[in-house]
Parts: structure tokens; sequence; C-alpha cells
């Protein structure tokens, strides 16, 4: 039973969704098609990337991940087809597949050229669709595309360590549902830089010199509730995709307002981690 997920930055208010699922229904028989999201942020590939690169590890080895976001054909936007760790991502050469592989080696990418003369305003639907059920039939990659050693790679989103070893400037790559500011920053590097010493990460005007392992241990739940600090409490933590994450406590950007509106931070805004 083939699989098959999307995400994109289509929304929910018109068509294309639909139409996609449909199209896949018809050419894959007995597939199971998973929404990931279609809530990306639009033509925003770094936030693309972290929501699929934490999320396909879950799917069976064999799947097909159709990413439909920045997607038209252009000379420097050419459409791929990946093979990673046993799954296959269609998808443009934005950026997305580099930052879902990082530093580890693809099995095989190739530069779609199954296009004809068509001119296409709706690629998912056109082109990927096709090639998606071309590997769902266990077609080989070379049928429908050329072999590729090198793909777009977004440099800019990269935590940055200055000379001294002592300060690592990141940046902002995703907000989530809660307003939370999810950073380049790993878990990894961070130590890696830190080796145990003091910090402080500066956020604009906001400063933190504590990480916390989750939400609620920022919360002296000792105390009677009344004198918690719980309303507006701003909390850094490594989130469960490893990365530095600077939270408040139970924000509701709908209401109280997140992180993001509360520390005045938005997509790609720095985070700086200095170390003593």
């Amino acid at each position: 039973m083939p699989i098959v997920t999307l995400t994109t930055d289509f929304g929910h208010k018109d068509y294309s969704v639909s139409v996609i699922k449909g199209a896949l229904m018809q050419q894959i028989s007995d597939i199971t098609i998973i929404d990931i999201s279609h809530e990306i942020s639009p033509y925003n590939p770094s936030e693309t990337a972290y929501i699929l690169k934490n999320a396909f590890r879950s799917f069976p080895n064999g799947s097909i991940h159709i990413i439909g976001v920045e997607s038209e054909w252009t000379p420097e936007n050419v459409h791929l087809v990946m093979e990673f760790e046993e799954h296959y991502f269609i998808c443009s050469d934005n950026g997305i597949l580099s930052m879902i592989k990082e530093d580890f080696a693809a099995t095989k990418i190739v530069e779609i050229n199954i296009h004809g003369k068509i001119v296409s305003a709706f690629p998912v639907f056109d082109i990927f669709i096709n090639v998606a059920a071309h590997i769902a039939r266990n077609g080989k990659l070379e049928v429908i595309g050329k072999s590729v050693k090198e793909i777009k790679e977004l440099t800019d989103i990269k935590p940055v360590i200055n000379k001294d070893k002592n300060q690592i400037l990141g940046s902002v790559i995703y907000i989530d549902n809660y307003g939370n500011l999810i950073t380049s920053i790993k878990e990894s590097l961070f130590h890696e830089i830190g080796k145990s010493r003091n910090f402080t990460i500066f956020a604009r005007s906001v400063k933190f010199k504590k990480i916390f392992k989750s939400y609620s241990q920022a919360i002296d739940f000792n105390l009677p509730k009344g004198k918690r600090e719980e309303d507006g409490k701003k909390i850094a933590l490594f989130n469960s995709a490893g990365h530095l994450e600077l939270a408040v406590y139970k924000s509701n950007p709908q209401t109280v307002g997140g992180a993001g509106s509360l520390f005045g931070l938005g997509y790609r805004d720095p985070v700086t981690v200095q170390f003593d």
C-alpha cells in the first residue's frame, strides 16, 4: 500500500489540496494519503524543511513525500526527486532538500525531465503527481530524471560561530502554533561550543540565563498557585527536535500573545548565545 504525504503552503480555503488527492487516488491504487501540513507560511523553505525533517522518519520506508512550496519551475528552481534514508522527496530545488538531509549523503538525487512542453502554474498537480505514481509503481528514478550531484543550499540560516568560539549567532527558523520561537541553534552545537560554560541567550531585549528540560519545569509547583508566576513566564528549552526554543508558558497567540509577539521577534530574526 503506497504512502504519499503532502506538505504545502496551499492552505485549506482553495481547492488545490482536494484536486491533488483526487488525482493521486486515480493514479495510484490502494494509496494512503497523509497531510503533514498545508499551513506552511507562503514561500518559506526553512519552515517547510523543519516540519518535514522532523516528521518523515515516523513513516514507513518507501514513503513518498510531495512538497508543494515555491514549486513553480524556473531555470533557477528546477524540480528534483531525492532518495534519502529509503524515503522519496519530490520538490523544487529551493533549499528544502538540502536542509532535510543536512550533512548526510542522499542515496540518489535526480532532476526531473519529464515535463515535455508543459508550462504549468500548478506543477504539484501536473508534474509531481506523475512522478509519485511512477515511484509507487517501483519505477526507476533514472527514467524520469538525470542524476545531479549538487543542489541548492540555504547557508544564511545556518548558525555562525565567532572566531573566539564563545558565541553562537543563530536565527528564528519557525514559529509554532503556540507562538513559540524555534531557532537554528541545535542542542548538540550548544554543548559542543559551550563546554559547560555559563551563558546568556539574547533575543532582542529579552535575556535567558537558564535552559529548562520542559515547559513545566520552569514553574515552582511548591508555591501556592497565586504566587507561581505562571502567566507570561519566559522559557528557554531544547525541544523534542533538538532545537533551542524560546517560549512563554501556556501562551496563546490569539489571546495573550506568543513568544514571537511578546519578544518582538519574527522569522529569521537573530538569536545569540554568548558564553562566559
